[in-house]
């Protein structure tokens, strides 16, 4: 299980939360058996939209971060719910690609940087949030940031980070996310930047054992914060044979018949757990 917790200032004006999400991408790449670079960009975005859907209100609100630079991985989706669970997939799981400049995994080069980022919050309304802004980086965490400052004016800084050892499974995940609420002084602002100027990477200090609530609290280190809650979160797909069968009906009566008459079962695939379901001509009839 992974973990999530939350922090505010004690002034109230500002907040951080804080992710150690290691199982939780450990659990994506088993599924879609994902290259290094992919199990890496998914791992960021999907950490991304837990923290993300960990903001969320109410019980049945839900995230869906999208991200599509024009690069080899080609769309990469992670959705959560108001729990911080989480779920994702990427078009093409399989990339190779050279390590950058750095010697690291090269996110940017297989998420690309022509295209957006997409943010579709479902808060039970009639019709979902959606926004968009530009990608300026493809790494991820600038492109949340940027996002935020975008969208919905608000001061934020984000940390994303996934170490993928190298038979390909997970060492550590996890990021952090702070933003500034409304009135926030510059005294606290001021101790903001100060603090992250200088803050290893999220990996590193994962790697050192380093848990959620010290990741934020190093995250906001000289400033006094009190916890707000922590939520244990997992990769969790909602998926069921129900809501194939509801899919199957939204395609039509002609379409359904189409499938019965032609003698043969129909399948369908869940793109985020690979979980198959067959439905046979007399279910479909039943459908029908």
């Amino acid at each position: 299980m992974g973990k999530i917790v939350r922090y505010i200032t004690e002034d109230g004006s500002a907040f951080v939360i804080a992710a150690d999400t290691t199982d939780v991408v450990a659990k994506a790449e088993q599924i879609h058996k994902t290259s290094a670079v992919n199990t890496a960009a998914l791992g960021r975005l999907m950490t991304a939209a837990s923290m993300m859907g960990d903001m969320l209100k109410g019980k049945d609100d839900s995230i869906t971060l999208r991200i599509n630079g024009g690069g080899p991985a080609g769309s990469i989706i992670a959705v959560s719910d108001s729990g911080g669970n989480v779920r994702g997939y990427v078009q093409n799981p399989v990339v190779e690609i050279p390590l950058n400049s750095a010697g690291k995994l090269d996110v940017k080069g297989t998420v690309g940087t022509n295209g957006f980022l997409y943010v579709l919050k479902d808060l039970g309304m009639n019709e979902p949030y959606v926004g968009q802004t530009e990608i300026v980086s493809g790494e991820i965490a600038e492109d949340i940031t940027n996002y935020y400052a975008s969208s919905e004016q608000t001061p934020s800084v984000c940390a994303l980070g996934v170490l993928v050892n190298p038979d390909l499974t997970v060492a550590a995940a996890g990021g952090f996310l702070i933003q500034l609420l409304p009135g926030c002084p510059d005294e606290i602002i001021d101790k903001i930047e100060y603090s992250v100027s200088d803050i290893e990477p999220v990996t590193t200090m994962l790697s050192k054992d380093m848990t959620a609530d010290d990741i934020a609290k190093r995250a906001l280190k000289n400033i006094k914060i009190d916890k707000l809650d922590e939520n244990e979160i997992e990769y969790r797909c909602n998926c069921s044979r129900e809501r194939v069968a509801a899919a199957l009906v939204s395609t039509g009566r002609e379409s359904l018949e189409e499938m019965a008459d032609s003698g043969e079962n129909t399948t369908v695939e869940c793109h985020f757990c690979d979980k198959v379901y067959t439905f046979t001509p007399d279910d479909i009839r039943k459908l029908i």
